[in-house]
Formats: C-alpha cells, sequence, structure tokens
C-alpha cells in the first residue's frame, strides 16, 4: 500500500547564515519531494545577519512528516539548531480567503 503524500509547509527555524536553498532540498529530500524552499535572513542595522530560517513546502506522508520532524529537529547543522514547526498560516491568505 502506497503511503498517501499530501502538501505540507513547514518553518525551518535556526538555520546556520550560510545554509544554501539547495542543501535544504536535499536534506528534507529525504522525506518527500521538495517542492519550494525559500531562505529568510534577517540582517541588523549594519548588516551582518542575525535570524536565518526557511519556509519548505514539500509532498510528503504523514509517516516521513513524523520521522522528518524526530529526525531533525533539535539537530545542529552548519552551525544553527533546527527547529522544525508546521508552518502558521499567512495573515495574507486567511485574508485572502475572508473576501466574499
Amino acid at each position: 500500500m502506497e503511503k498517501e503524500q499530501v502538501s505540507k509547509r513547514l518553518y525551518v527555524g535556526g538555520l546556520g547564515h550560510t545554509v544554501s536553498k539547495a542543501e535544504l532540498e536535499e536534506r528534507f529530500g529525504k522525506f518527500g519531494r521538495v517542492l519550494e524552499a525559500e531562505i529568510i535572513t534577517r540582517k541588523d542595522d549594519q548588516g551582518n545577519p542575525v535570524k536565518t530560517f526557511a519556509y519548505i513546502s514539500v509532498n510528503i506522508s504523514d509517516a516521513d512528516l513524523k520521522k522528518c520532524m524526530s529526525i531533525l529537529n533539535k539537530t545542529k547543522w552548519k552551525g544553527g539548531t533546527l527547529q522544525i514547526e508546521m508552518a502558521k498560516e499567512s495573515f495574507l491568505h486567511r485574508w485572502w480567503v475572508l473576501i466574499p
């Protein structure tokens, strides 16, 4: 029986500032098919990176999602400690749905 895969959006915090999109896709691609990866780096007034995180959209089964989160969450990788959660729905998406 094949596992049903659904599209999930993950928040990945605690990334090292040097992590690339390709590295994220490779790391999470072991658990499902990565559809999109977006890396966001917040910088201080001098332009130095202070916080790097990502949103990853992935086609994944519930079982593989649990495996992914249990294996990767709170692990050290490329200078950071990963924090993986289900991404919250964006304000714009909620707003768009409410418009009649």
